[in-house]
């Protein structure tokens, strides 16, 4: 029975070290097993997993060469990635917290929060939003016509189905 258990959690770990290599190779430009650094975000989002800088910051830290070539190589990361995924680190903000965040910037409790409002609040409070973060979010979250964020639609659009 032992065996069984064992070989039952190796090919746990199997299918999640082909899933890592995956989404690695879709960022390895070079085909060499290395990604640009600045894609390793990327790369762990594409995994379900959601850090924040400061944590994603010490994942680099971890897979970084002892001399940062701004690359990080594949059999770095993925015994590093594997364990992450095993405890099911860095998991997405549950709805209702997203929603309370929300809300709690909706000075008029209306619904929604205009554009202005929300690049004032992400690009100035807080871990701030880069300028290409705050253009992604927008070009999903913002409804072109008003001009404002009805962020109970886009909580709803950002939830991670975990089952």
């Amino acid at each position: 029975m032992a065996e069984k258990e064992g070989s039952s959690d190796d090919g746990v770990v199997a299918e999640i070290e082909k899933k890592i290599i995956e989404a690695f190779e879709v960022f390895d430009h070079e085909c060499n097993k290395t990604a640009d650094v600045r894609e390793i975000g990327s790369i762990v989002r594409s995994l379900g997993c959601f850090p924040t800088e400061a944590e994603l910051h010490e994942l680099l830290a971890k897979v970084e060469e002892e001399e940062p070539t701004g690359y990080i190589h594949l059999e770095k990361f993925l015994p590093v990635m594997t364990k992450v995924l095993l405890d099911r680190s860095y998991r997405p903000i549950p709805e209702d917290v997203l929603l309370h965040a929300f809300e709690a910037l909706d000075e008029n409790k209306c619904g929604y929060i205009t554009k202005e409002e929300l690049v004032k609040y992400l690009t100035e409070e807080g871990e701030p939003f880069t300028q290409e973060e705050m253009e992604d979010m927008l070009s999903t979250a913002l409804d072109p016509e008003t001009n404002t964020v009805r962020y109970r639609d886009y909580i709803s659009m950002m939830i991670v189905d975990e089952n």
